[in-house]
Parts: structure tokens; sequence; C-alpha cells
């Protein structure tokens, strides 16, 4: 097909920030150089997020300290608030992500901010934000579907990608934080965040708490998105939802596009390799289908 996708991974950070087991600083780094060797470009490797409320996410400082630049290679740091942009920006990441929760009754439980509280804090950020200075991304959280609301009207999601596109975001994101969404609602949703994004790219954010996290990304894709997170061994989940789960797999999501003929950077077979053993650091089985039951089968 020759058309490529990009996968963000984001395991070692929405990978880890919901597990009850606690990976040291060398655990992490230990992920982020085999995910990296086995084709991610561009990961959200940290959060700059209070370590006594999300202990897993701990030592972010530490660890890009030990991640030299490499060319072609995008370590995305994770912020909430303006204290977290300016951590963001003395740790020398490559990209800052935002998050703008599009509830009120998950951003107070999640970021205790409301959401026009959260735009006010991105508007900010943009304002301070200096040449040399990591690029912004901005993501909205539970777009698709909130544990405390209920359903999320669209009318407000678009309020949110609107005043992201205004501030000229470098890239804005859907995130279905409790896996809710359906093919059909992304499509309509992807529809109508490209009206309002211009030349800003869209990026995607799926769980698979209720298994249609594949399905979801596909429609995505078929809506024009060309941008996806996924998480190794489909590890993941929000300390702050109830009943959350995992992200989609890497894996699961890099065989289904080059089954189709998309490319992607990826090496499934390391990918495999990794989904297993980050699975058994943090005492589970992969979530991911294909790192279970591995690639297409070679005959012989």
């Amino acid at each position: 097909m020759g058309r490529k996708i990009e996968i963000v991974e984001v395991g070692p950070r929405d990978g880890l920030q919901n597990e009850k087991t606690l990976l040291d600083v060398g655990q992490k780094l230990e992920m982020i150089a085999r995910l990296e060797a086995a084709g991610a470009r561009r990961m959200e490797v940290v959060s700059f997020v209070n370590p006594k409320r999300v202990p897993q996410m701990a030592g972010a400082e530490e660890i890009m300290a030990a991640l030299p630049h490499a060319e072609g290679r995008s370590r995305i740091g994770l912020v909430l608030n303006a204290r977290g942009w300016e951590r963001c920006v003395e740790a020398r990441c490559d990209e800052a992500n935002v998050v703008v929760c599009a509830s009120d009754g998950f951003g107070i439980r999640n970021q205790g901010a409301s959401t026009a509280e959260q735009v006010d804090a991105l508007a900010a950020i943009v304002a301070a934000r200096k040449p040399g200075d990591p690029p912004i991304s901005m993501t909205i959280s539970v777009a698709f579907g909130c544990p405390f609301e209920g359903e999320v009207p669209e009318a407000r999601v678009m309020e949110i990608v609107k005043a992201a596109a205004d501030l000229k975001v470098a890239e804005i994101a859907l995130a279905d934080t409790i896996g809710v969404a359906d093919p059909w609602l992304v499509r309509r949703r992807v529809e109508a965040a490209r009206k309002l994004t211009g030349d800003i790219p869209l990026r995607l954010h799926f769980h698979d708490t209720r298994n249609t996290g594949l399905a979801n990304a596909f429609a995505g894709v078929e809506a024009g998105v060309d941008i996806l997170d996924a998480s190794v061994g489909g590890l993941g989940g929000c300390p702050f939802a109830p009943n959350a789960t995992g992200n989609i797999g890497t894996e699961d999501l890099v065989y289904m596009l080059e089954r189709a003929g998309f490319e992607t950077t990826y090496d499934l077979g390391k990918l495999i390799e990794i989904g297993n053993w980050a699975s058994a650091l943090v005492g589970k089985t992969p979530a991911a289908s294909v790192s279970r039951a591995g690639g297409f089968p070679v005959p012989g």
C-alpha cells in the first residue's frame, strides 16, 4: 500500500503508570533501549507528575539525563501544568505532550483542575515557550467518554480542539482513555476534528478495555489519521480511571497494519520479545494477542 503509519510508543509512560510493580530507572532505560532497537522513533518516555501521586513515574529527570540525543528519535515528556512544563524543558525532552481532560469530573480527579483551567494552562505553556524549547502537542483525554460523567458531547471535545488549533500546537490527539469508543464514533470525531485542525496533524490514542481498540485504530486510519499511539505488550491504564486497562498493543497494531501493506518502522519479532519481557517484569501475561500467539505462521 505504501502509506506510512507513525506509531508513537507509549509503553514506558502510559504502559507503566498503572502497574503495582514499580520499575527502577535502570529497568525503564532498558525498556526504552529495547524499543528503540525494535524501531521506535517517537516514544513517550517520562511523565512530569508528582511522584507522590503516581510513584510509577518517579525518576523522570534521571531517565532523560541518561538518554543521549539521537538523530531521528524523539523522546516525549507528559506535562499537566506549568511546573511540569518547566521540568520538561530543564530535562531537555524532545517534545512536550500537554494533557487536557474533556470532562470536569475526570479533570478534577486526574489533574485537580477543570477543563477550562487546563485549557488556560495550555495557553500559558504555549505563551511561555521560547525558541529552542521542545514543540508542544496536546492530548484530549476522555475524548470519547468519561468514567464519572458518561457521554462526552462532541461539541465539548471540538471546543478544546479549536482552542488548541488556535494556539498552533504542533499536534492534537484524541484519547479514548477508558476504552469506550466504537469505530463509527471514532470516524465522526476524526471528521469533526479535521475541519478545525487545518495543517496540524491529528493523532489517536486507544485503550482496549472493551476489545474495540484495534477496530478503532482501523477506523482512524480509514478516516485519514496517520499517527497512532500504542504500548508494547498491551500494557497500560490510568490510575485515576476505574477499571482502566491497557493500550492497544504495539505488536498487534504493527501486525495488522503491515499485513495490510502499510509501512511502519518496527521489527515485529523484536516487539514480541519485548512484549513478553516487559509483561514479565510487572508480573503479567501480555495483553497483546500477537505476543501470545506469534506472527503470521511460516510453513516448514
